[in-house]
């Protein structure tokens, strides 16, 4: 059953690095627990190199920043993303749902919620009983995320939210004979702001418009599978920054172009003395996360980069790139994406594919993404000011 135990634990961190073709004493990720909470759920992000801090507003922008939705061009929309990994097995799967409603009739501030839920697929356990392997029957970890977000326009040009959040890991899927592994449960809170200019006289007799925004996410306790306070894992949190600009080719073609930058805020794998050849040992530091976060700044190299591309017509037809950059040392995750989407009346849909361009294998390549958008309320402000 340990050998089984780590295998559970190793599906669910191999989602956030999976490194077989280096060698892995040159590799110190930054693991966390519930790491599906890393794993972009949408597909116009999944379109644009993973990233959506300072992206337009749209359906998805729960997971990344809801302060964009006072920005929204809807007083309100539903979306649903599925998303398979094809590089696991066909039962891994992700699905996400969020929702958002203005609230009041002055158009400033909103509610929003979204469901994340990662399915694992089936494990199968088995033991050696003597020289006999015996079946200990099937596995089904799982991992989900509610949240609430309330977001508000503090200026006319600027907009802040604040998101809670419950997660629920449960690793062991509801097998679990010695009670040893246990569902972990946690809350988390996200704190988000978000730019977005007037439109304005740009490039030549083009219109432009600039966009900027930041989160911090997932703030919380740390996740506790075992009951030992030594081997509590620390949530994902992560600080994101970005901005971008849309130009105005005319009154239907828009091209815009998004950079941003997220990192790490949990402590990664220090030196804590050497084995009997002399070689360095590492280990996570046991602490709380306030420090576990000022120690993170120590670790440079955790800082992730992504850009992308994205071209609109009428609002109705999108192209869209990117690209993902993270170093070797801490998962070597470099992929490129590429997406597009329609919308028809209130209707949308999304799609995204990901090639992974690095030497190390990843678990999200190949990765597909499909959402449905629907714009349910009347159009705001927004469709005409900016």
């Amino acid at each position: 059953m340990i050998l089984n135990r780590k295998l559970l634990l190793t599906v669910t961190l191999g989602l956030s690095i999976t490194a077989f073709s280096q060698n892995l004493n040159d590799i110190r990720p930054v693991l966390t627990g519930a790491p599906f909470l890393r794993i972009s759920p949408d597909a116009r992000a999944g379109g644009m190199g993973d990233q959506g801090v300072a992206t337009s507003s749209d359906a998805f922008s729960e997971f990344w920043n809801a302060a964009k939705y006072p920005f929204s061009r809807s007083t309100s929309s539903v979306g649903v993303n599925y998303t398979h990994m094809s590089k696991l097995t066909n039962d891994v799967f992700l699905l996400y749902g969020a929702y958002h409603q203005f609230l009041g009739d002055e158009e400033r501030s909103t509610i929003s919620a979204s469901i994340y839920y990662f399915n694992m697929g089936s494990v199968d356990l088995t033991k050696l009983v003597g020289t006999e392997v015996v079946s200990e029957g099937t596995a089904k970890p799982n991992e989900f995320s509610i949240d609430v977000a309330y977001g508000l326009k503090l200026t006319d040009n600027y907009s802040m939210a604040v998101t809670g959040r419950y997660i629920r890991s449960d690793l062991s899927g509801g097998f679990n004979s010695d009670n040893t592994l246990k569902p972990a449960n946690s809350f988390a809170v996200d704190v988000s702001g978000y730019f977005l200019s007037p439109k304005h006289q740009s490039f030549g007799d083009y219109e432009g418009q600039a966009r900027a925004g930041f989160a911090i996410q997932n703030l919380g306790p740390r996740l506790d599978y075992t009951g030992n306070d030594d081997s509590k894992s620390y949530l994902p949190t992560t600080a994101r920054i970005g901005a971008g600009y849309d130009l105005y080719i005319d009154d239907l073609n828009k091209v815009g172009v998004s950079l941003e930058a997220s990192k790490l805020l949990v402590p990664g794998p220090e030196i804590t003395g050497t084995d009997v050849n002399g070689n360095p040992v590492y280990d996570v530091p046991n602490v709380g996360v306030i420090e576990g976060i000022s120690k993170s700044f120590s670790n440079k190299k955790s800082t992730m980069l992504s850009g992308a591309l994205e071209y609109t017509y009428d609002n109705a037809f999108s192209l869209r790139t990117g690209y993902f950059h993270e170093s070797d040392e801490q998962g070597g995750r470099q992929y490129a994406t590429v997406g597009i989407g329609l919308k028809y009346q209130s209707f949308g849909l999304d799609m995204s594919y990901l090639v992974n361009t690095s030497k190390i294998n990843s678990a999200l390549d190949n990765t597909l993404r499909f959402g449905l958008t629907w714009t349910i309320g009347d159009e705001t402000s927004n469709a005409q000011d900016y």
